[in-house]
């Protein structure tokens, strides 16, 4: 870390001084104030990234910071409906966010998928004027997806998880891992779509807990153990009607709805607050999950849960604008709306597993005489050989705690201490009267190289 620090220190000497500007929250607002070099400072103790060690690699990356740094300050200079920030991906180039978190195949899988609809089951739904579910109790906290291109599989389990709730009064996290690694049809941490991950869960009988089938944040080998642990079920999915902002008002009154959308901007990437408004397109790389909606006040906006942790935009969260965006929605809100459907109760856990047979029992441990030498528990090591003091190999007397006889043959067990090796006896005193009959040792086990060792 020495020379980390000395690295930034060199790299401070150079930094500017931005300047400040209003209006913006107060921790937003002294990003106008210092230099890059301490905003990146503060930035690499908060999120300790892996190369913190690496002292070229911080100073590429406090390179890149620098420029992001310069953005953030420029687009809030404008003082727009939306504030930029520092986030964990503010190290990363734009190139490198879009590689590492987004998907830029989504939109055509996704116009593959796509169902012809004949129905719209939430069609006669009145649209509320807002709806948040995380008041409702109906979204788990925010999650993180880390470097895997796994946001297909956050935004299929969140609309589960919402209709579960709905149904069942129980907000279960399903795990995102069952999905990138038992969903064949698509591809794991290299993306997929939501259509995909309803009928997998479909044909699969149900999906497994988050606790149970934990995140790895890498397409691994399916547990087909854990695949079978049918705790939540779904028995359908619909599309909402495309480019339809009634349409998707009426099915996020209903139920949490999984969204795509296009991420891929350098404003996206640091988004920090505010009704996001900036230009960003319809060409859906990101699959998030939209859990409410505002019609009240000025900026009408989309409650949209994202899967980049709680370090990122508002708590995880960002706040789409109802008016930007033209006819697909802001960030092609609407191209692609999908949500489950759920009929029936959740299968019965299932009945624990019969107790394994008791395993044979294991060998008695041994006790050790020497480096080479060791004899069964709740035997004596006796020496049986010995030269000048030194034992060269070891016997085992079959008492505990015994005494070795000095013709290193024989010993006697620590209540009759005295060997009578003549009489073939062992007593209490030199008495031959009260006298018990002598043992005989057996040879130790080797168990290492022949080194001389001490009695």
């Amino acid at each position: 870390m020495n020379k980390t620090v000395a690295v930034l220190a060199v790299l401070a000497a150079v930094a500017l001084a931005g300047v400040a500007v209003d209006a913006h929250p107060e921790h937003i607002e002294a990003l106008h104030e210092g230099t890059h070099f301490e905003h990146f400072n503060t930035w690499l103790q908060k999120f300790k990234p892996a190369y913190v060690d690496d002292v070229e690699e911080v100073a590429n990356r406090f390179k890149i910071f620098s420029d992001n740094l310069d953005y953030i300050r420029e687009v809030n200079a404008q003082k727009k409906s939306f504030y930029l920030g520092l986030t964990s991906l503010t190290d990363l180039t734009v190139e490198e966010y879009k590689q590492k978190y987004l998907n830029p195949s989504l939109k055509t899988q996704l116009r593959q998928s796509r169902k012809n609809l004949s129905a719209f089951s939430h069609a006669n739904v009145t649209a509320a004027s807002s709806v948040d579910w995380r008041q409702k109790g109906a979204v788990t906290p925010v999650k993180n997806q880390q470097q895997c291109g796994s946001c297909w599989a956050f935004s299929s389990t969140g609309s589960m998880e919402g209709i579960n709730f709905i149904e069942t009064g129980k907000l279960i996290s399903l795990s995102e891992q069952q999905l990138v690694d038992c969903d064949k049809v698509d591809m794991g941490c290299n993306g997929g779509i939501m259509d995909n991950a309803f009928k997998y869960v479909m044909s699969n009988g149900g999906i497994d807990t988050e606790d149970d089938y934990a995140y790895t944040a890498q397409t691994g080998t399916c547990n087909t153990e854990k695949q079978s642990h049918h705790v939540v079920t779904i028995s359908g999915y619909e599309d909402v009607p495309v480019n339809s902002k009634d349409d998707l008002q009426k099915a996020i009154t209903a139920q949490p709805v999984s969204i795509a959308i296009e991420a891929d901007h350098a404003s996206f990437q640091n988004y920090a607050g505010g009704v996001f408004s900036a230009d960003c397109g319809n060409q859906l790389d990101h699959g998030v999950l939209a859990v409410g909606y505002d019609t009240t006040g000025d900026e009408p906006y989309w409650i949209v849960k994202n899967s980049w942790g709680g370090s990122w935009g508002m708590e995880g969260y960002i706040k789409l604008s109802m008016t930007a965006g033209g006819e697909t929605g802001q960030c092609g809100i609407l191209e692609h709306p999908v949500y489950p459907k759920k009929s029936g109760p959740n299968p019965p856990p299932a009945p624990p597993a019969p107790p394994s047979p008791p395993s044979p029992p294991s060998p008695p441990p041994s006790n050790k005489c020497s480096d080479s030498y060791s004899c069964p528990t709740g035997n004596t090591c006796c020496c049986q050989q010995e030269v000048f003091g030194k034992c060269l190999q070891w016997a085992c007397c079959p008492l505990p705690q015994a005494t070795c006889c000095k013709d290193h043959v024989h010993c006697c067990p620590h209540e009759y201490p005295v060997c009578h090796v003549d009489q073939g006896t062992c007593g209490k005193s030199n008495d031959f009267f009260d006298t018990i009959p002598i043992s005989k040792k057996n040879a130790a086990v080797f168990t290492g190289s022949r080194k001389v060792q001490t009695e």
